[in-house]
């Protein structure tokens, strides 16, 4: 028997939602939609949120720096700014590429 493909899209994941749960789609929709909701007002808490088994999303500040313009070698400031990082955790990471032994 086949196994059956990865999902990659959105519609591909509640689908894949919605049969793993026996849930109609409109129910996973609002599922997933809750999920990046919860992860979108996590991450902007200074601690950020974390998805078990997967891995932690935060905002993380990044100080001015100096840098360098790669088509004229001009070296330029760099102003600072905010960014979101996301961390695997050591069981997604685990799970993906098992650790050597």
């Amino acid at each position: 028997m086949a196994k059956k493909p990865t999902p990659r899209t959105k519609s591909e994941i509640i689908a894949a939602l919605a049969e793993a749960g026996e849930i109609e789609k409109k129910q996973a929709v609002a599922i997933y939609e809750k999920l990046l909701e919860i992860a979108y007002a996590g991450a902007k808490n200074p601690e950020g949120v974390t998805l078990p088994g997967l891995g932690k999303l935060i905002k993380q500040k990044r100080p001015a720096r100096m840098g360098r313009n790669p088509a004229t070698g001009e070296t330029i400031k760099i102003k600072a700014k905010t960014v979101v990082k996301f961390r695997i955790a050591k069981a997604c990471k685990d799970a993906i590429v098992p650790p050597k032994k």
